[in-house]
């Protein structure tokens, strides 16, 4: 048997081990710096959107040819945990107000010049809008982004911990920080006095030593209980300043996100935060005013100065990082890229 390690458990590090599961050759340890929830880790605070359209205003096409690779690879991976049911892919509704009508036009003019395959997104008029989503009857005009799709993240977190600490090949450390030796898999050995084959760096921001471009963009949302709200897509809202989303789960909870401030600063979401957030859901449906919060969460990205993935192959050892707001979106592609450039092919 192989020994791989896994440095960090958050969604790369999951992604990654269940991935590498799929070979019975190989035996993987995980260390992770924070406990086996997953609560240290983005992932468990992003709403898990597959949105590669709607990201395409100011994203790269890599973030479209990954985004959709992704979308195709999930179904799989959370069959493969059990989960099948926290996949959901029946498109994404964007809108805007009517005053901010100019911001939708300007993001479908981009998204037709950036990509071909956007021709087939359908506007909606009000009388379609209705049909797709009948919350949403007050909004004149939408687009509806077929393809795009949403993983139940929170469901996926605790999930995938269940599944790797019941499989007889894992071994997991919980609160067992990696900080040093991860230059190449004999420094790591070494210093570590371990014998592994091959190590997979996927610990976020615990790698900026390392990376000294990473840095940290905070992300906050909230959790709302919306009893008399019933929007079952992913819904957008144009702004000049910003674009809210509202991400659905079950029982009428939404995932409501999420600022993008150039920070690392994680303590508790800020007023003005809270103000633009819940003024921008009230206004997307007046009901949202009976709502209750259930939480709120807040956390960084781990993001490059281009805003875009990294993979860095080094001898015997895999780093992965860099997926800014595009977590769940990248995610399986990546580690796939990863895995067909490292280990995989010098197996």
């Amino acid at each position: 048997m192989k020994k791989v390690a896994i440095i960090g458990a958050g969604l790369l590090g999951r992604v990654t081990a269940l991935n590498l599961l799929e070979n019975e050759e190989l035996e993987l340890t995980i260390y992770e710096k924070a406990g086996y929830d997953g609560e240290g880790a983005a992932a468990s605070t992003a709403a898990g959107m597959l949105a590669p359209f709607a990201e395409m205003e100011t994203a790269e096409s890599v973030i479209l040819e990954h985004g959709m690779r992704s979308i195709k690879l999930w179904p799989t991976l959370l069959e493969k945990i059990g989960i099948p049911e926290a996949y959901q892919q029946t498109g994404s509704i964007i809108t805007a107000h009517p005053q901010d009508q100019a911001e939708l036009d300007r993001f479908i003019s981009t998204l037709h010049t950036k990509v071909p395959a956007a021709e087939g997104i359908k506007t909606l008029d009000n009388r379609a809008l209705v049909e797709l989503e009948p919350s949403l009857r007050h909004h004149t005009q939408a687009y509806h982004l077929y393809a795009e799709g949403q993983v139940n993240s929170a469901m996926f977190v605790e999930t995938s911990t269940q599944y790797l600490l019941d499989h007889p090949r894992v071994t997991w450390y919980e609160n067992h920080p990696i900080d040093e030796g991860l230059s190449d898999i004999d420094t790591f050995n070494a210093t570590h006095g371990t014998d592994f084959d091959w190590i997979f760096d996927t610990r976020g921001l615990g790698a900026k030593a390392e990376m000294p471009d990473l840095r940290g963009v905070r992300g906050e949302v909230f959790w709302l209980d919306a009893p008399e709200v019933d929007i079952s897509r992913p819904t957008r809202l144009m702004h000049p300043r910003y674009k809210i989303y509202i991400v659905p789960r079950a029982n009428h909870r939404f995932v409501i996100g999420a600022t993008e401030i150039e920070s690392e600063d994680k303590s508790p979401m800020s007023v003005r935060s809270s103000l633009e957030l819940l003024s921008a859901v009230y206004s997307m449906h007046p009901s949202f005013a009976e709502a209750r919060i259930v939480k709120t969460k807040t956390d960084c990205r781990p993001s490059l100065e281009d805003n875009l993935p990294r993979i860095e192959q080094h001898k015997g050892l895999t780093r992965i990082n860099g997926l800014y707001r595009h977590g769940y979106l990248l995610a399986p592609a990546i580690v796939e890229e990863a895995l067909n450039t490292g280990i995989r092919k010098s197996a």
